[in-house]
């Protein structure tokens, strides 16, 4: 009779060291998702990954341009005129001199910022300054700037007048 190699602990730990290594291996083979940024409108929140993100490199302006009007995959958040406007984004997004700025419908409305985190109470964002009937809705997206103010992501959100 011959005495096993490896007793039966030994070879458990070795079946489940062998299988997080294959986890790992599956992980390191996916792209790690962006950042996510939020918005919030009174006790209602929606958070998104970048709809268009150019990882190290900046994006083209046409590329901004696309995505800033494309959003078919854009979710949308309902906002009543006096409501508060709460605009975030994860850390990751200002770190490393990075900035963003918000713009909606295609015109800024912030200045390029490195805080996390903007509020604007009671902005009416459908205000048309007399200018004829509000839209139904808006489009808001986050715009991520390098130090050199090229454009790197951009998330899209969808205002809902209520």
């Amino acid at each position: 009779m011959t005495a096993p190699l490896f007793s039966g602990r030994a070879r458990r730990s070795v079946a489940a060291l062998g299988a997080v290594s294959a986890g790992l291996l599956l992980l390191s083979a996916c792209d790690k998702p962006t950042p996510l940024a939020t918005v919030t409108v009174g006790t209602s929140s929606v958070s998104a990954e970048a709809a268009c993100h150019g990882g190290t490199e900046p994006l083209s302006m046409d590329k901004v341009q696309d995505c800033l009007t494309n959003l078919k995959d854009a979710k949308t958040v309902e906002y009543a005129r006096g409501d508060t406007l709460r605009l975030g984004v994860e850390p990751d997004v200002v770190e490393d001199g990075k900035k963003w700025q918000a713009v909606l419908d295609g015109q800024p409305i912030t200045e390029p910022s490195s805080n996390t985190y903007r509020s604007f109470p009671g902005a009416d964002v459908f205000a048309t300054g007399g200018q004829g009937e509000a839209p139904a809705s808006k489009k808001l997206a986050f715009v991520q700037v390098a130090e050199d103010g090229k454009p790197l992501s951009v998330w899209t959100f969808n205002l809902k007048l209520k």
